[in-house]
């Protein structure tokens, strides 16, 4: 596994792939997932969307968007940075 430094300037706490050094994309997966979505039909014949749920039943992950890393060790950091 090749370490990857963090360049200096960057904010603390970012998370970095210590395989690629990819900092901006990252992939969520979750693992048994109910998804539920209400659907108005219009005139037309068309559906439009009203209200989307979803229920996780399984493991959820994180992975790195470059090279497929997983990097669920650093889930509940993201889970904290969502504003």
């Amino acid at each position: 596994m090749k370490k990857v430094q963090v360049p200096a300037g960057r904010p603390l706490g970012r998370i970095v792939c210590p395989h690629c050094g990819n900092d901006r994309e990252f992939v969520e997966v979750a693992r048994n997932v109910i998804v539920t979505t209400t659907y108005i039909q219009n005139d037309d014949g068309s559906f439009t969307p009203e209200h989307g749920d979803s229920d996780v039943h399984g493991n959820v992950g994180l992975f790195c968007g470059r090279c497929d890393a997983d990097l669920t060790t650093f889930y509940n950091h993201l889970m904290e940075m969502i504003f």
